[in-house]
């Protein structure tokens, strides 16, 4: 090995260690909240305080995967703002409402025999999302 090849790997190495430690210095120092005071220590998103009527996310026993459970979740929302739109009830009904009910109409909102993949949950996020839409419009006049 030459002296000029030494010193060219040798500068090589320094360059990418130079650039590698401001990214290690971001990666170690904590980030702050919204409010600039509270250090980044999760991926959890808060809870919408505001809104204590919101569907909760649904617990882990109650499908095997996330795509199901986030599906039922959109089902318990349909089922709650139909009968909000039926009974012409402004109130929080989701006491009244359980994770079971999901479950049980799963027939009627089942577009596929695919166990792993029952129904389309970004369509029924959407029908959740108008439903829903519908009681505030509702709720508002």
């Amino acid at each position: 090995m030459t002296h000029s090849s030494v010193s060219i790997r040798s500068l090589c190495l320094a360059a990418l260690v130079v650039s590698a430690l401001p990214c290690a210095a971001l990666a170690q120092a904590p980030s702050t909240n919204s409010s600039g005071d509270t250090p980044f220590s999760s991926m959890a998103i808060a809870r919408d305080e505001a809104n204590e009527c919101r569907v909760p996310k649904p617990p882990a026993d109650l499908a095997e995967t996330a795509y199901l459970r986030n599906g039922y979740r959109a089902i318990l929302r349909i089922l709650i703002a139909e009968e909000a739109l039926a009974s012409e009830t402004c109130t929080c009904l989701l006491d009244q409402f359980t994770w079971d009910q999901a479950l049980t109409a799963l027939p009627r909102f089942q577009t596929s025999d695919n166990p792993r993949l029952p129904f389309n949950v970004l369509e029924l996020y959407a029908q959740a999302d108008a439903l829903e839409a519908q009681v505030l419009e509702a709720c508002a006049e």
